[in-house]
């Protein structure tokens, strides 16, 4: 069915099996309604409307009537316009006003000169010497868009500096301009040309004909729907035509000029996939020897079996070529098998249904956006050379591979799959990727190649580099923090710069809720003070069989493989409290290395469960049960200033169980020449009759004060102790990731989700302080300070790559995104930091051949593989892309989807 849409009635393979079959029916039943019309004018207005419509993106088309006809009969106006859609009315009049002026030349040539038999002098001939000169020309302006001429000789009109985003864009103006001329003369200029030519032909006199009615369609159809392989056709049938047209052969007697058209194409089609495949054997043929990790015992014996029965060699990829089916060779060796016929697509389930969900899968999401928008120029401009249904290419950038699929071709639009490959899992990957970035570097940034004309060192490779696309995307930048995490100064320094972050975090915090509250004057109205609640106890350190700490929450996580003194925490605090040790069903869960005590009673459980906590909980402090629990009374909270009440602290997070002796002695820590500059750095723009010396009274407010030291020390001391001693490098690294050991208020501020996020995220706001200091110098001033926590807020995420916020952070294209890790082979510290910048992608070409139906190459068992594992292998390239053999049947070459876009339509106006 797809090769009689492309060839027979001139579409083009789809993106589904669906849309396969709705628009199989759809030409079939134009050409045969172009049988029964009586008139030769109609006909032809017939073909050349039908063929137009049917050769636009119908289904964009059809999404956006339904999408207005859901936003027209809906009661919310506020229902926007899907961003997906890109046909609008501007697209809409332009299609109208070309299919207006089509159909107003086709009528009117055929009409007044299309009686004319075609002759040197004819007005055919004259369409035809102009076709001539447009391939031409629209070839050379294809050609000088890529990196390589012909793919062998390196352009000198391409930018020789493809290392800066600036430099490139600049320098490739003038290409940009001469791809918009081609553009120009293949949208508008060739199809009218082209529509000349066939409207002017005598064949069209003769109605009702089943090759007319089938050529001509096709014919029609191709204009707009492949036109640079429709010009070619037109171009070669013309050349034909000129040295035949006097002459009695079987072309110009037995058959139309339609039917001559698709003649061409199917011998053009298969003429290039027979070149196609032969460059390929011959790619297997050499490789087998050359390479050494192709090379086997057997190769010699091989290699000279293949040059004796060369011709039976030949005739099986002609074979291949005539039923378009791959070339299989067995085991990657040069033996050469037919493979079975397949569809452009290369697998038969849906597009992007399938992929290996990971990690890495929102970076590929991230970028595709971008990408689309660079591929839309590039394909428009000829810079991918001639894209059609089934063609692929390769982009590379750092350690991100992207395989796009062209899976459908019409007039000013292009259908892509775009797939992300996994980042270099494995040292197979790793040294395929390797030579992927060997080609590119000695095509686009080798300084031989760009002061001379040069040849193409990789010609004859799989993989032909294209162009460079400029994408914004993610930059991956890793370090080793050794020297800095480390350094005694800069931990000591890190106390205190905790301190002034929460300072700043909290006092920014508690101001952004009073944006939220009620007005000033109605919360006078109600409250004359904001007391605290009645004084009541502080609530003391719980029996141990209570504590919901790190060390104890974690007995249910615990494995058999799992290490007690591991360095990196196995599991972060949660948001919310820990549950009780003992499950649903009553009964203790078992710690590797106790011995479980078997109970029937309430009592006994209750009293196993205290052994079980004695034994192992080691370090907690000891409760004497017998002791009466002293009740702290906390007195009322009394302002001075009335404004102090939009800053005061909730009432919940100011019950921190903290000793009143560390407190008194930590007092004298707090920094109030800064808490005074972060006061002075707030508006109070959204309360009425504001004073103007609201400033100065809310720094005299010692209650308000009062409330911020206990705040900000209490999660001071949760996050590194209650000492004056430096924290160790592992200490930091388990604050940092939230795993924070247990402390006596540690209970008390994970029971606080809000102020414990807003405490781990000042200290993480600390930690890239301390190591913007240590890399770009001391911070001299408040202002400088206050300038560093306002870029962390706004530009920055600081967190762990395993946080569901770092993924948001990468889909909402935060500038810098920060982690901190540590490897514990090396037993160091790393740093991380992803910047969104404009960089350079580059893109090159694969063999067709070497792509499709080579998932067979990897394993016998994949003979008989499923949908899903088809497509997973279906998409990769031939071991001898790369000409490195190190890939083992369950590690497919150069790494699995990890993401797959559905259908893009790319625009190309």
């Amino acid at each position: 069915m797809e090769q009689v849409l492309e060839f027979g009635l001139g579409g083009s393979p789809m993106s589904s099996n669906i849309r396969l079959l709705v628009m199989f029916l759809i030409s079939a039943g134009t050409a045969i309604a172009a049988y029964f019309i009586p008139s030769t004018v109609g006909v032809v207005l017939f073909m050349t409307g039908f063929g137009f419509i049917l050769s636009l993106n119908l289904s964009e088309m059809s999404l956006t009537c339904t999408h207005t006809m859901i936003r027209l009969s809906a009661s919310n106006k506020a229902i926007s316009r899907d961003p997906r859609i890109r046909f609008g009315w501007r697209e809409f009049f332009f299609y109208l006003i070309v299919l207006t002026l089509a159909l107003i030349e086709a009528s009117l040539l055929h009409h007044f000169a299309g009686f004319s038999a075609f002759s040197r002098a004819s007005p055919q001939a004259i369409v035809s010497y102009m076709l001539i000169i447009l391939l031409i020309v629209m070839w050379i302006l294809r050609e000088i868009q890529g990196v390589y001429l012909f793919g062998i000789f390196r352009n000198p009109f391409y930018p020789k500096d493809v290392r800066t985003v600036t430099v490139f864009m600049e320098t490739q103006r003038s290409l940009m301009k001469v791809g918009v001329v081609r553009r120009i003369l293949l949208t508008l200029v060739s199809p009218f040309a082209m529509i000349a030519f066939l409207s002017l032909d005598t064949s069209l006199q003769s109605l009702h004909s089943v090759s007319i009615c089938i050529g001509f369609t096709r014919t029609f159809r191709m204009v707009w729907q492949n036109t640079e392989n429709a010009l070619l056709e037109m171009v070669i049938v013309s050349i034909v035509q000129m040295f035949l047209f006097n002459t009695d052969v079987w072309w110009n007697r037995s058959i139309d000029t339609g039917i001559r058209l698709l003649l061409v194409g199917i011998i053009r089609d298969r003429l290039l996939q027979l070149i196609s495949k032969l460059q390929f054997a011959v790619t297997v043929f050499l490789t087998s020897w050359t390479e050494k990790k192709q090379r086997r015992k057997s190769t010699t014996t091989l290699i000279t079996l293949n040059i004796v029965f060369f011709p039976i060699v030949l005739v099986f990829i002609t074979v291949c070529a005539l039923l378009s089916s791959p070339v299989v060779p067995l085991f990657t060796l040069p033996i050469f098998l037919i493979g079975f016929p397949r569809p452009i697509r290369n697998w038969p389930g849906p597009v992007g249904a399938t992929a290996c969900i990971c990690s890495d899968t929102m970076y590929y999401q991230q970028v595709i956006p971008s990408l689309v928008t660079a591929l839309q120029s590039a394909l428009a401009a000829g810079s991918l050379g001639l894209p059609f249904p089934g063609s692929h290419y390769l982009c590379r950038f750092q350690d991100r591979l992207m395989w796009i699929v062209v899976l459908e071709r019409g007039f000013t639009y292009c259908c892509l799959n775009i797939k992300g490959l996994e980042l270099q899992e494995t040292s197979c990957h790793t040294a395929e990727a390797h030579r992927v970035d060997e080609v590119f570097e000695m095509a686009f940034e080798c300084q031989e190649h760009a002061q001379n004309f040069t040849l193409n060192h990789h010609f004859g490779n799989i993989l032909t580099p294209c162009t460079a696309l400029p994408v914004r995307l993610y930059s991956d930048a890793r370090s080793v923090l050794s020297g800095i995490i480390d350094s005694h100064e800069n931990l000591k320094e890190l106390k205190d710069d905790l301190i002034k972050v929460l300072i700043w975090m909290l006092v920014r915090h508690c101001y952004k809720n009073s944006k939220t509250c009620e007005k000033l004057d109605k919360t006078k109205k109600n409250k004359e003070s904001f007391p605290l609640p009645q004084p009541k106890g502080v609530e003391k350190t719980r029996p141990i069989k209570d504590e919901d700490s790190m060390s104890v929450g974690t007995f249910a996580d615990w494995t058999d493989d799992s290490d007690l003194f591991d360095l990196e925490p196995s599991r972060t605090i949660e948001k919310k409290e820990t549950k009780p040790l003992e499950t649903a069903t009553g009964k203790l869960l078992s710690v590797p290395g106790s011995l479980e005590i078997q109970s029937t009673t309430g009592t006994s459980q209750e009293t196993s469960a205290e052994k079980l906590y004695k034994a192992v909980v080691l370090g907690l402090p000891a409760v004497d049960k017998g002791k009466k629990q002293e009740v702290v009374s906390l007195p009322l909270v009394e302002f001075s200033c009335s404004y102090s009440e939009l800053l005061s602290i909730p009432e919940e997070w100011r019950t921190a169980p903290i000793p009143t002796s560390k407190l008194n002695e930590m007092r004298q820590r707090f920094p109030e020449d800064w808490y005074h500059f972060v006061l002075s750095q707030l508006d109070f723009f959204h309360v009425k009759e504001k004073p103007s010396n609201v400033l100065e009274d809310l720094t005299k407010d010692k209650a308000l004060k009062e409330l911020y030291i206990r705040g900000v020390l209490s999660c001071c001391f949760d996050f590194l102790g209650l000492d004056n001693t430096v924290p160790a490098p592992s200490h930091v690294f388990r604050a940092y990731t939230g795993g924070i050991p247990w402390c006596v208020g540690l209970d008390w501020l994970t029971g606080k989700p809000e102020l414990f996020q807003l405490a781990l995220k000042a200290f993480r706001y600390t930690f890239k302080l301390m190591v913007d200091k240590a890399s770009l110098g001391p911070v001299e001033s408040f202002r400088e300070l206050i300038n560093y926590l306002e870029e962390y807020e706004s530009d920055w995420y600081i967190g762990l790559v395993s946080d569901i916020e770092w993924q948001q952070a990468v889909l909402q294209e935060k500038p810098y995104l920060f982690s901190l890790g540590h490897d514990p082979n090396l037993g160091v510290y790393t740093g991380r930091v992803l910047t969104l910048q404009e960089l350079l992608v580059q893109v090159g070409k694969l063999n067709d051949e070497a792509v499709r139906g080579q998932w067979a190459n990897l394993s016998w068992e994949l003979l008989y593989a499923t949908n899903d594992d088809e497509e997973r292998y279906s998409i990769q390239a031939h071991p001898v892309l790369l000409r490195n053999l190190t890939v083992q049947a369950a590690d497919p070459p150069l790494g699995y989807p990890v993401y797959s876009s559905a259908p893009l339509h790319v625009p190309l106006l």
